[in-house]
C-alpha cells in the first residue's frame, strides 16, 4: 500500500510524505477576504447594494443580506475543514457548501454543490444543490423516494442524525466537515451528526452563505487528508 496526500487547488498542489503530517491552511486570514470572491446577485446591477461579507474585529461575518455566497478561489479535494461559528444575537440560518462548481445552478442563487446546513437546531443536514449524496436510512431521512431530486421542487434535504449538538445562541460552535473521496462526514461540537456516501462530486470550491441571518466565523481551517491507494 502506498500513502499519498492529495490536495487540489487552483493554487499550487500540496504533497506530503507518509512520515509527515499534511500542512493545514487557514482559509480566512483574520484580516481580509484574500483567497475568496463573492457571488451576490443583488450586486449585479445595483451599485448601492452592500457586500454581505465583511471582516469585523478579526472575524469573518456574513451579514445575511443581501443573499449570496462567499466562495474560495481555489478548488479542494480530500480534506478536513474545521469551522468555528456563532449566531451572536439571535437564532439564524447559514451554511457551508462543499464541492461547489457552477454558479447560480439553483434558483439563480445557489452554486452546484452539497450544502452542510448551519440553520440553528438543524446543523449538519445535507441539502443537495444540483449534486446528490446518499445516507443510511434514506427514506426515513429524506422522505418518499419518488420525491427525491436535486433541482427546484424536489426533496433535496437529508436530515441529520441529531438536533441537540449545538450550543446556545451566542456561544461558539465547532463544525468539522470531512470530505474524502465520495464520502462526507460532519461533526458538530464533537458529535457525529451526518455521514453520506456516493456523492456525485468529490472536489470543488468551498462557499459560505449569506442566507438571512448574521453569523460570525473565527476559524475556517482546512487540513488535507492522507488517503491509502494501491
Amino acid at each position: 500500500m502506498k500513502r499519498i496526500i492529495i490536495f487540489l487547488a487552483v493554487a499550487p498542489v500540496f504533497f506530503s510524505s507518509c512520515t509527515q503530517e499534511p500542512d493545514s491552511v487557514n482559509l480566512f486570514n483574520g484580516n481580509d477576504l484574500t483567497g475568496w470572491h463573492w457571488d451576490v446577485p443583488a450586486m449585479d446591477n445595483d451599485p448601492e447594494a452592500r457586500n454581505p461579507f465583511i471582516v469585523r474585529n478579526g472575524l469573518l461575518v456574513s451579514l445575511g443580506t443581501p443573499l449570496g455566497h462567499l466562495i474560495t478561489d481555489s478548488v479542494y479535494q480530500d480534506y478536513r475543514l474545521e469551522a468555528e461559528y456563532r449566531f451572536a444575537a439571535e437564532p439564524g440560518n447559514c451554511g457551508i457548501l462543499v464541492h461547489a462548481s457552477a454558479p447560480r445552478a439553483l434558483y439563480n442563487m445557489f452554486p452546484q454543490s452539497i450544502e452542510v446546513q448551519m440553520l440553528h437546531e438543524n446543523a449538519g443536514d445535507f441539502w443537495c444543490i444540483a449534486e446528490d449524496i446518499e445516507v443510511p436510512e434514506m427514506e426515513a431521512r429524506r422522505g418518499p423516494r419518488e420525491n427525491w431530486g436535486i433541482v427546484e421542487g424536489k426533496s433535496r434535504r437529508i436530515r441529520n442524525l441529531t438536533d441537540d449538538s449545538e450550543n446556545p445562541v451566542g456561544e461558539w460552535n465547532t463544525m468539522v466537515i470531512e470530505c474524502l473521496g465520495d464520502q462526507i462526514k460532519v461533526w458538530v461540537n464533537s458529535d457525529l451528526v451526518n455521514y453520506g456516501f456516493n456523492a456525485t462530486a468529490t472536489k470543488g470550491q468551498i462557499a459560505v452563505q449569506a442566507e438571512g441571518s448574521e453569523v460570525e466565523f473565527r476559524k475556517l481551517r482546512l487540513t488535507p487528508i492522507s488517503q491509502l491507494t494501491e
